[in-house]
């Protein structure tokens, strides 16, 4: 979707005639327009507001997974490889939705006690943490 709609507006764009500047020539035309598709299609496009997602995980999420961790399965930390290893659809913000809205073995389902809203952005905070490496700050 996002390689679609990159190259939807390097199309459209390229369809205008107007007054260039100076700094655009037909030799840098094509490296603006694969620089602006790989920021378009590389950048992660979380749902969620990770800021506000840290609220939620301190206030429903920390008592047992503080720092990243899980105090009820070690190994199943919140950690970049755990998440890769153990979430059901790998580490994407979507399983962590899932995983939260519906509990799995020792993890109860939160879809009940928090809004779609709060679990777009706890999870978006997960991911955050978990990419960046975060967890151990």
């Amino acid at each position: 979707m996002k390689a679609f709609l990159a190259l939807t507006i390097i199309s459209a764009a390229s369809a205008y005639s107007v007054n260039k500047p100076a700094f655009v020539n037909a030799k840098n035309t094509a490296a603006i327009s694969a620089a602006l598709a790989t920021t378009l299609i590389a950048s992660p496009a979380f749902a969620g507001d990770v800021g506000a997602g840290e609220q939620v995980f301190s206030a429903n999420c920390a008592a047992c997974h503080a720092g990243g961790q899980n105090v009820i399965m070690p190994e199943k930390t919140l950690q970049k490889d755990a998440l890769t290893q153990y979430l059901s659809g790998g580490m994407k913000e979507a399983s962590v939705v899932t995983q939260v809205t519906n509990g799995k073995n020792a993890m109860p389902a939160f879809g009940g006690r928090l809004s779609d809203e709060d679990i777009s952005n706890v999870a978006s905070y997960v991911i955050d943490q978990a990419q960046g490496d975060k967890w151990d700050e």
